[in-house]
């Protein structure tokens, strides 16, 4: 009987260092590069305050388009905490605001799961709301329209007059 080679003996078999028994895994190896790479720009005051600018304006925009994106189907909240994700790699503050974003989404989330239908209902009722006014604000409905040839006025928006 042939028996399947244990994880040890694939891993031994890859001829990768990183790989053998007792030494630290892929992501450890990874980790530990990243710190090298950011103790380098640390050193120069110059490229580090750079650096952080970079990261403060990518984490910011991020960030931003997470926040505005909270209330549409899609990725808005993965977006605000990847955009707090890539803040706190730099600033304290963003990493405290993380931790404590993170403890009130799980509260209110935990609070919304645990009603019964009748409040889930109502709450995709009023994203479903949200999603069709702003979506009429934005002139959507009289653009599309527009292409089909259809030209009521209640489908124009009133901030695209």
């Amino acid at each position: 009987m042939i028996s399947e080679p244990t994880a040890d003996a694939v891993r031994a078999d890859t001829g990768d260092p990183a790989d053998s028994p007792g030494s630290p895994s892929r992501w450890t190896a990874l980790k530990e590069r990243g710190r090298a790479f950011r103790a380098g720009i640390s050193r120069r005051p110059t490229l580090n305050f750079g650096y952080r600018i970079i990261v403060g304006v990518v984490g910011g925009v991020v960030l931003l388009v997470g926040i505005i994106t909270i209330p549409y189907p899609g990725p808005g909240w993965a977006l605000v905490f990847a955009g707090f994700g890539i803040l706190a790699t730099e600033f304290v503050w963003a990493h405290h605001t993380l931790t404590w974003v993170r403890g009130k989404y799980r509260i209110v989330m935990d609070w919304y799961t645990s009603r019964g239908w009748g409040i889930r209902v109502l709450g995709a009722m009023a994203t479903f709301a949200l999603v069709v006014a702003t979506l009429w604000l934005l002139g959507t409905y009289s653009m599309v329209a527009g292409w089909i040839g259809v030209d009521w006025s209640w489908l124009r928006s009133p901030l695209m007059s």
